[in-house]
């Protein structure tokens, strides 16, 4: 299970080289192309490492090695101040042939990307992926998404991002309601937001977990990560909540929803929950840790309704979990306006994970773009993913269903061994490069979506309840390439609207701050904080991604 979902862990790799022209599809340790390092293609790389991990000894780094003729120089770095180390590389002169990152650690971003390749630090890589790259070249031709996220408006390609079609992902802000609680209660699963309201109330009120005692905690979540905050699922039901941007689209024109009528009911109704004490006040401060202690406490069950991506957030799914099984999706509310759902491409991190610097060899480019285009194959992407087969995956076995029933099933994972270490087989996140719908779907999971090994299926039958709630035009923020001397306004814009919104909202739900008598000063803020100018380069970007 920890290697199909999405892993947090991650390393970074690539200097390579390439004497000849080896075939793409040699087995690992042929002798084309895997000759002595004294004909090997030098290549400096840097890269992010974890303590457990060494790059210079990985099998998926020997793999490139031996298949490209290639010898890695490693520039590895740990996951702390990996940004700073980047960027005093970067400005200090003397960077590497080639940088490959980690997107869940740092990388680069869009303003990034184009600022480097305007000054010639990172090379187009246009006419390396034309010649020298077939599956990328298909792959781009093919996924208009990925082509939106790879082209800047110039129309180079200056790096590749960490492309992962996870569709549990896309629709992060989910609700997990304890089934075992309703069925006890009688309740059915609720379908508007004020039924919502009621299932809380029995939560609070009538004893579910048994105890005599009125410790249930009706709904909580977290702020520590994307799809956990409580306030999204709830302000769906009146106007669309991205939980990040705070703008929406609507009939091509951007504006934002937080100074709306609608948002304010949404406030409105957010608030009534929490004045009778139906939400946890700590879901508006505590961290994961925290919020997975509620969900796990010691004794007597207490978590009714938990916001989280996946249940896995907030309890334990593993094979000895006693509470795992309780919790069932909640599709999306119907409110007095809407029924939406967050929808996000959360698995593509805009910028880029991989660029080739002005610093490498003709020999060198070569080599890097061709070992980048063999993890756009399935079995490459396997190897730097999760690792050797027969060690850390295996083929499937006759009668094993691949997470999508339709699809001949291609890979099954090889659970790590309780108290041993990951093994130095791959390059985990740094590894995650290409892996569309059809790759992650071709993985087995097994049929029982409560146990561990079918947590996948689970997931992705979850989703099912929020798929096609998205608006029908969504601001897709990842694919907008702002222009550089923009970049440093946007992000500061970014940065203090989305505070400023996000401290307001508890506020006022918390009773702080009245909506009847500071909702204009509220607004007034807004527009002193230039959300105005924010909303009209956002619709710069927009348009000029429509051309």
């Amino acid at each position: 299970m920890q290697k199909y979902i999405i892993r947090l862990v991650a390393v970074l790799l690539i200097s390579l080289i390439l004497g000849g022209c080896t075939d793409m599809n040699n087995k690992r340790g042929s002798d084309a192309g895997s000759g002595k390092d004294a004909d090997a293609v030098p290549i400096r790389v840097f890269a992010q490492q974890d303590a457990w991990f060494d790059l210079a000894t990985n099998d998926f780094s020997k793999e490139l090695e031996n298949k490209f003729n290639a010898k890695f120089e490693w520039i590895a770095v740990p996951f702390e101040g990996a940004r700073e180390r980047r960027q005093i590389s970067l400005a200090g002169g003397d960077y590497a042939d080639a940088y490959i990152l980690t997107s869940y650690i740092d990388q680069f971003s869009q303003a990034d990307v184009l600022r480097y390749g305007q000054q010639g630090v990172i090379l187009p890589l246009n006419e390396l992926i034309e010649q020298y790259a077939p599956h990328i070249k298909a792959s781009m031709e093919q996924n208009p998404t990925l082509r939106a996220y790879s082209t800047a408006p110039n129309g180079n390609i200056y790096g590749l991002v960490g492309y992962s079609e996870c569709y549990h992902c896309s629709y992060p802000s989910k609700m997990w309601l304890n089934t075992k609680w309703m069925e006890q209660l009688g309740l059915a699963m609720p379908q508007t937001t004020e039924q919502f309201r009621e299932v809380l109330r029995a939560f609070k009120t009538k004893d579910p977990n048994g105890n005599g005692v009125a410790d249930e905690i009706p709904l909580s979540g977290s702020i520590e990560d994307f799809g956990v905050r409580v306030i999204p699922f709830l302000m769906n039901g009146f106007i669309y909540d991205d939980d990040r941007t705070y703008l929406h689209l609507t009939e091509g024109r951007v504006d934002t929803v937080a100074d709306t009528p609608e948002w304010r009911e949404g406030l409105a109704y957010i608030k009534s929950l929490y004045d009778e004490g139906l939400i946890d006040p700590g879901a508006f401060t505590q961290n994961a840790e925290a919020f997975k202690r509620i969900g796990e406490n010691d004794g007597e069950q207490l978590l009714g309704a938990a916001a989280a991506m996946h249940p896995a957030i907030f309890v334990d799914v593993g094979p000895d979990n006693t509470r795992g099984s309780d919790y069932r999706p909640l599709a999306p509310l119907q409110g007095p306006y809407a029924s939406f759902a967050t929808y996000s491409r959360i698995g593509v991190a805009p910028g880029a994970k991989f660029v080739i610097t002005n610093k490498a060899s003709r020999e060198a480019q070569i080599a890097l773009i061709r070992m980048v285009d063999y993890m756009y194959t399935p079995e490459g992407q396997a190897f730097a993913e999760v690792g050797v087969e027969g060690v850390d995956w295996r083929k499937p076995a006759p009668g094993e269903l691949a997470m999508n029933p339709a699809m001949k099933p291609a890979f099954a994972s090889i659970p790590d061994k309780d108290g041993e270490k990951p093994n130095n087989s791959n390059w985990s996140g740094m590894g995650h490069f290409y892996m569309p719908k059809a790759y992650r779907e071709s993985w087995v999971q097994g049929m029982d979506i409560y146990a561990p090994d079918g947590y996948e299926r689970r997931l992705m039958e979850a989703t099912k309840l929020y798929d096609g709630h998205k608006p029908d035009e969504v601001l897709s923020v990842e694919t907008l390439w702002i222009h550089p001397d923009e970049a440093d306004e946007v992000n500061f814009l970014q940065i203090n609207l989305k505070n400023y919104i996000e401290e307001h909202a508890l506020q006022f739900i918390t009773g702080n701050l009245n909506l009847d008598e500071d909702w204009e000063s509220y607004v007034k803020g807004l527009r002193g904080l230039n959300v105005d100018r924010y909303v009209v380069i956002m619709q710069k970007a927009y348009d000029s991604a429509l051309k």
